[in-house]
């Protein structure tokens, strides 16, 4: 880890537009693709006859060493640029991206939009620039990829900026927090260096803006919360819970409980990285194990904090919602999925209290009778069974979820109040 200041970048956009190969470059041009991977991959591509470089080699094989390979952490990117180290969060093409996204799996302090020249605003386009402005995400940086297919054309790079400024307005983000790169990931234009091609830009690389994004705001003072994302039985150990410290600090010999499981005792270790450790902190991975806690008292879902200010479990939440695909309408009764932290719980949608206008707040209508796509709105939910969730005014990374049902992410929103269980 560098002594740079940390940030997590999500690369967002449209499956097929470029993303996978942006990220295999961006870790090239930076020097964090091992020199000796690289050769391999040019050698098998010579071999297959891509004469060339294929760049997209390093990021599909590195994806497909991941998909095989089953680790506690989440495959994470790492590469750092002159001000900043950046993890790349919750890598592009990843099946649970959405639901990662929104459920702090992937708390991304800015992003980088991808869109395809050739192909312009696409519906996962749309779905992702929702998301990154209900999470709050502060700048956007868009890339303008593939400017190769289209002979790097001034003309088709103002279409889809002009595309993506009206989809960003859609959503109350402000263009002016935006900014707009023509790239090409394969060919390296414009990526760390200013490219030939392009000569009608006179703009940032996209390393020179990332660079220039500012400096994310520390986590928040809150006290330990860490949900938890398996249990395992260790040999010579015992019960190992697995998660991410999302607020707070674990330190070994302190009193912890969990919720909604309701059972707790002293954290004997902590292990990082396979190395057994004193404490941890936000943002950091770790197996631990507790005094008298065994294999079924506790489960995924749950979360950590200390036995003096325990994880609150809801019996209702008050949330602000936004609607994003549903076929129909959503009325008071709806049973989706919540998707909070590591938890997954079927909640319904007692009811729908005020219907507010996304990006001022007010209210346009008290207790309507039904919402719809494009509707923001607060309501109250019960969840079928027990669920660790807090105030995102409180505890940020454990105020937000994802609301699926089908298939698809119908919903995103943020925990407003806690009626806790007696």
């Amino acid at each position: 880890m560098s002594d740079k200041p940390h940030q997590n970048l999500a690369i967002i956009g449209h499956v097929d537009h470029g993303k996978s190969t942006l990220v295999g470059r961006l870790l090239y041009e930076t020097g964090n693709v091992p020199e000796h991977v690289i050769e391999q991959h040019k050698e098998d591509a010579e071999e297959k006859g891509k004469g060339g470089f294929e760049f997209a080699y390093v990021m599909d094989n590195l994806a497909e060493e991941r998909e095989r390979g089953v680790t506690i952490d989440i495959a994470h990117q790492e590469f750092d640029t002159d001000e900043y180290f950046f993890t790349i969060v919750d890598c592009p093409g990843h099946r649970d991206f959405v639901k990662n996204m929104i459920t702090g799996a992937s708390q991304a302090d800015n992003a980088v939009l991808v869109v395809a020249a050739d192909d312009g605003v696409q519906p996962q386009t749309q779905e992702h620039v929702f998301l990154a402005r209900t999470l709050g995400i502060g700048e956007m940086i868009v890339g303008v990829n593939k400017m190769d297919l289209v002979d790097y054309e001034e003309g088709r790079f103002e279409e889809v900026v002009e595309e993506v400024t009206q989809l960003l307005k859609q959503v109350q983000f402000d263009p002016d927090d935006a900014k707009f790169i023509p790239l090409s990931a394969f060919e390296g234009d414009n990526v760390a260096e200013a490219s030939d091609n392009t000569g009608w830009y006179d703009g940032e690389t996209l390393l020179e803006a990332l660079n220039a994004l500012p400096e994310p705001e520390p986590p928040t003072d809150a006290s330990l919360r860490l949900p938890i994302q398996d249990v395992y039985t260790i040999s010579g150990i015992g019960t190992v819970p697995v998660g991410r410290v999302e607020t707070g600090t674990m330190n070994t010999g302190e009193d912890v409980v969990f919720q909604p499981s309701d059972v707790g005792g002293e954290v004997k270790t902590i292990e990082m990285h396979h190395e057994e450790v004193p404490s941890a902190g936000p943002g950091d991975n770790v197996g631990f194990n507790v005094r008298g806690i065994g294999q079924d008292d506790i489960r995924r879902g749950d979360v950590c904090g200390p036995a003096d200010d325990p994880p609150s479990v809801a019996e209702t939440f008050e949330a602000q919602i936004v609607v994003m695909q549903h076929p129909s309408v959503i009325t008071a009764g709806y049973t989706p999925v919540f998707h909070a932290h590591t938890a997954q719980v079927a909640c319904t949608v007692e009811s729908l209290d005020k219907k507010i206008d996304a990006a001022s707040g007010e209210v346009k209508e008290e207790n309507p009778d039904f919402i719809q796509n494009g509707d923001a709105a607060v309501v109250t939910v019960r969840p079928q069974k027990p669920l660790s969730i807090e105030p995102s005014s409180e505890i940020p990374e454990l105020g937000s979820f994802a609301i699926r049902d089908m298939g698809q992410t119908i919903a995103a929103g943020r925990v407003l109040s806690v009626n806790e269980r007696e």
